[in-house]
């Protein structure tokens, strides 16, 4: 389990210093523009180190929030998402989901940005096993857990840079069997179709996500992938950079279970807000999610931490 934190440590901390050499990245020279006076220079190097007036920090938190809204932003961003499920199996435990979804855009055309988002949960995974009494007797059974990786979700949105009222990307998503443990992961090797869709009228952000995975290759003795993911959202804003969201944390089938329970239906939401620490912009995000259909002895209820720096690159 040490090794496990240490390597996610590692992880967090590459990523953070790429996360930031990219947004740092100044924008390329202009071959057309005018030399400016070095007079002019000087006025813009003390314009640089000012407070910038009020309504300009208000529009860029404004940008910031409205780029936090939208799954495929142009912008790189480093999400980190708490998810604790609570009440699972006969003894009410507790699994926990840690999901670092790093997301990194890239122009291929002069048309069309490639997004890629990597979803990679770090999990612990409650379980029971049966034991047998000192004295004898019907086992009976301890509670312990698994804690490592679980499998990653590589995803890769296709979307056109200019967009009217909609914004939109599609592509494929991936499983890939990186989990550390059995049960925290398929075993199975899968692929299928992703989209996103989006407005961003005034009030707000509303949109969809949705995907379906089916397992192509991967370890016979385990059950063959079919899932199917949905995820509505609908934020509303508020001042201060603050918003209020109604969403889901996703809709889930799982149509390879034929005959038993499929699906699990959360419905919820939260407040959330974009902050400014100096240059870096901060969207931190909470909700609570009631499973309104959901399998057998599976978690009735959810709460959500989610916190992400923001990295839009110089234009």
């Amino acid at each position: 389990m040490k090794s496990v934190r240490r390597n996610v440590h590692i992880i967090l901390a590459g990523l953070l210093l790429v996360c930031s050499a990219y947004g740092q990245m100044p924008a390329a020279p202009d071959d057309t523009a005018e030399a400016t006076p070095p007079q002019a220079q000087a006025a813009a190097s003390s314009q640089t180190v000012s407070t910038p007036p009020a309504g300009e920090a208000n529009a860029a938190l404004a940008q910031a929030r409205k780029d936090a809204q939208n799954p495929i932003a142009s912008i790189i961003s480093l999400p980190l998402q708490e998810n604790w499920n609570f009440g699972i199996g006969n003894a009410n435990r507790t699994q926990n989901i840690f999901n670092i979804q790093p997301v990194i855009p890239v122009s291929i055309s002069k048309d069309w940005n490639l997004i890629m988002r990597f979803v990679t949960p770090i999990i612990y995974q409650p379980y029971a096993v049966p034991v047998e009494p000192p004295g004898g007797g019907a086992p009976v059974l301890y509670q312990t857990g698994a804690y490592g990786l679980g499998d990653m979700q590589p995803q890769f949105y296709f979307s056109p840079k200019k967009h009217h009222t909609i914004t939109w990307g599609a592509g494929p998503i991936f499983l890939v069997p990186t989990a550390t443990y059995h049960l925290l992961g398929f075993e199975k090797f899968g692929i299928g179709p992703t989209f996103v869709a989006l407005a961003q009228p005034k009030f707000g952000t509303i949109g969809v996500l949705v995907n379906n995975i089916w397992s192509v290759a991967g370890h016979s003795d385990r059950p063959d992938v079919n899932s199917f993911f949905l995820q509505p959202f609908l934020n509303y804003n508020l001042k201060h950079a603050w918003y209020l969201s109604l969403q889901t944390s996703g809709i889930t089938a799982n149509w390879a279970n034929h005959g038993g329970p499929r699906w699990t239906v959360p419905i919820g939401g939260g407040p959330g807000r974009v902050w400014r620490i100096g240059h870096q912009a901060i969207n931190v995000q909470t909700f609570f999610f009631g499973n309104v259909v959901h399998p057998p002895k599976a978690s009735p209820w959810e709460f959500r931490m989610a916190f992400t720096l923001l990295f839009p690159k110089p234009r």
